[in-house]
């Protein structure tokens, strides 16, 4: 998603009766605020979230908003389907119609699915670089192993890509469960790593991403992030 972001001379031209040549004067003057204190420069960023003042009068005043919700099964990871709910349809807030999705779940993959209007903060989540650490359950049709710890961890080969994933970090809870730690998210990564060795993943939940940990949201349930979960990345 694109980022809203503008200089604060043309943001004003473009929002006001006033020109560009002539925001230089407002500023000296000392008539326009941004985020509630006097602006310094015409090269000043307004972003979609900045709070703008002029003369007393708002001209932009949008709140960015980030949830996270425990998906169901059956859900789709879309904000419109035509043939099933969506994870928008779980979600009752008047920004809803401005939320896209940051890391989508398969069909019957549940849990932790982030929201929200910040295209900012969601590719900054999304990036490669950032190595965002998401952990997932697994639940699998066979006993599970030590040699999957170490396959795991030097990473399994996609031939049709013909690339190696990166160093993946797998907990055996039990005989046919675990929990698997990863930075990357090719097309069903999960259940392809465990193909490897003809090993099918029954149920697939994730439980964190980043810092943020689903802890006790019941499934279908959402709610909003707090400010240190949207600030503690990376």
């Amino acid at each position: 998603m694109k980022s809203k972001v503008s200089r604060l001379d043309r943001f004003i031209s473009k929002n006001s009766d006033y020109l560009l040549s002539e925001v230089r004067l407002l500023i000296a003057q000392k008539r326009i605020l941004l985020d509630g204190k006097e602006a310094q420069s015409v090269q000043q960023k307004v972003t979609e979230f900045t709070h703008v003042v002029l003369d007393g009068r708002c001209l932009r005043d949008n709140t960015p908003v980030y949830i996270m919700l425990n998906k169901p099964p059956g859900v789709v990871s879309a904000t419109k389907d035509l043939k099933h709910p969506t994870v928008l349809d779980l979600i009752d807030h008047p920004k809803k119609t401005e939320l896209h999705i940051v890391g989508r779940l398969d069909f019957n993959t549940t849990g932790l699915v982030l929201l929200t209007n910040n295209g900012a903060w969601s590719r900054k989540v999304s990036l490669p670089e950032t190595k965002l650490e998401k952990t997932y359950q697994v639940t699998l049709s066979k006993p599970l192993s030590e040699q999957y710890i170490d396959a795991f961890e030097k990473g399994i080969y996609f031939a049709y890509e013909g690339m190696t994933t990166q160093p993946a970090r797998l907990t055996i809870l039990s005989e046919y469960t675990a929990t698997l730690s990863l930075v990357e998210g090719k097309y069903h990564q999960v259940k392809r790593m465990f193909g490897f060795f003809q090993n099918q993943v029954m149920e697939l939940h994730r439980v964190s991403v980043g810092s943020i940990e689903l802890g006790e949201l019941n499934l279908g349930d959402y709610r909003l992030l707090a400010k240190d979960e949207v600030e503690l990345w990376p």
